[in-house]
């Protein structure tokens, strides 16, 4: 049976503001909080918060049979929970309705997959615990920041315990294959690979609004046709895309929605179901590894990291940022305010302001108007973030003893895991106790004696003492007879 898998990612840049070099070491506050209200605001209406109705809607018209995956990164999430909280609230009723399914990734949607694994590891385990404070469930399948994988990648994702990830479907690393199959890492076939139909995704997120495109209006029955009449045995159909495609990429005015609303209904029809990634990998075992040696993501035409890490600029930057050092220090601190730079500093968004490709869609630069803009004041902003993380630990600290530290941290966060899990099952159990106890029938009361009589009734029933009885006279004595 064809199955889609409908997944959205959520994210939204936080934008930095105008940082000179004289600034270093004086300014220590990054951010363009004017901006990131605007900007967070302006996609919420005209974006997240109309598309999360519709999903909901959806959900209570099609119960069981609409399904879809989501992520959030974490630095998205702090600016909603700051400036859009209502979106948080439709997230967490979608949860509700069973129907949605939320995926771990990257705290910092950063590309500290490509730069140190132990940061990675760090970032996935936060966004994940985030993920379960929120909607009450432990993600189970990932996605990397714009889906970057390779087969390294890969082993380190298994040895976190996902079950599976979710990887661009490139043709060169396919070739003949086709992306509606599930396939397993090359590295570690604990792993399962649901691959993205970039064609299927980028006909909605990309062309749905484009008058030239020959396939121009999109209809709901069209498309699921497109799905339905897919060769024997593909069965697995992985559309992915941004949320803010929805809105933003293709405005409203477009009926976007509309179309969305009205897939699972068509979909009914042509025998085609929906299902979240979990339950994709449960009926599908993998048909084979797939090895892909170096890294592909879901940006531009060339489906790999260039667009990211192409130019000198990109990769001085990601060089100084994910250098030994630094990371080792990072890691080991405990000061919230650097955590949270580290967070923000590493979005991918950074990155991206500074390609010097014609990503031809999404070229967004934020406030800066060139490249070399970006890279200015990015450089002068990690400056000045570098300088106060070495201000906490000088250079002459030596990495084995930020790795003892970093261990000592590691080891202690991994005993308050132990604990809150004891403390968890703890108070299941008093609960599950106290159920018992309540459901215990209440013992029936003893019968109450009979009631005492009144102390005039027992003054009057007391007995009189009997009167003393007279002594007895004695008879007199009889005389003895006179002798003759």
């Amino acid at each position: 049976m064809k199955t889609i898998c409908l997944y959205f990612e959520i994210h939204q840049p936080n934008h930095l503001k105008r940082y000179r070099f004289f600034d270093i070491g004086t300014d220590h506050y990054y951010y363009d909080d004017y901006e990131n209200e605007r900007s967070t605001q302006e996609t919420a209406q005209r974006s997240f918060i109309p598309s999360l109705k519709t999903m909901l809607e959806m959900a209570q018209i099609y119960g069981s049979e609409f399904k879809v995956a989501l992520s959030i990164s974490g630095v998205a999430l702090e600016l909603i929970e700051q400036y859009a909280p209502e979106v948080v609230e439709l997230l967490q009723q979608l949860n509700e309705t069973g129907c949605v399914e939320f995926l771990a990734e990257p705290y910092s949607h950063g590309l500290a997959s490509l730069g140190n694994t132990e940061c990675f590891i760090d970032e996935v385990k936060r966004q994940a615990k985030k993920m379960k404070q929120l909607f009450g469930r432990t993600p189970k399948v990932m996605r990397n920041s714009s889906l970057i994988y390779n087969d390294e990648i890969g082993a380190v994702i298994a040895g976190m315990g996902f079950k599976g990830v979710m990887v661009e479907g490139a043709k060169h690393i396919l070739g003949w294959k086709s992306p509606h199959y599930v396939y397993s890492c090359a590295h570690d076939n604990r792993l399962s690979l649901l691959l993205r139909d970039y064609k299927l995704s980028d006909d909605i997120s990309l062309r749905f609004n484009n008058s030239t495109w020959n396939e121009y209006p999109l209809m709901a029955d069209k498309y699921i046709g497109w799905i339905a009449d897919m060769p024997e045995g593909e069965n697995v159909i992985n559309i992915c895309m941004d949320l803010s495609a929805l809105g933003i990429y293709q405005p409203l005015e477009s009926h976007v929605l509309d179309f969305l609303k009205a897939l699972p209904a068509e979909a009914k029809k042509r025998g085609v179901k929906f299902a979240t990634p979990s339950e994709v990998l449960a009926a599908n075992k993998p048909v084979s590894p797939l090895e892909m040696i170096h890294p592909v993501s879901w940006n531009d035409e060339e489906r790999d990291t260039s667009s990211l890490l192409g130019n000198c600029m990109q990769r001085d930057t990601f060089n100084r940022l994910y250098d030994e050092k630094i990371v080792g220090r990072i890691l080991a601190c405990r000061d919230r305010r650097i955590k949270q730079d580290w967070d923000r500093l590493q979005a991918s968004d950074n990155f991206r302001f500074m390609t010097t490709k014609n990503l031809m869609v999404n070229n967004y630069r934020g406030i800066y108007e060139t490249p070399y803009d970006a890279f200015t004041n990015y450089m002068n902003i990690l400056g000045d973030f570098l300088k106060r993380v070495r201000d906490l630990f000088p250079d002459t600290v030596e990495n084995d003893e930020l790795n003892s530290l970093y261990t000592q941290i590691t080891n202690l966060g991994k005993d308050v895991e132990v604990k809150e899990k004891e403390i968890a099952l703890l108070k299941a159990r008093l609960e599950k106790y106290e159920a018992k106890e309540e459901a215990k029938p209440e013992p029936a009361e003893p019968a109450k004696p009979a009631a005492k009589k009144t102390c005039a009734k027992k003054a009057c029933a007391k007995k009189e003492p009997a009167a003393k009885a007279a002594p007895a006279k004695k008879a007199p004595a009889k005389k003895a007879p006179a002798k003759k």
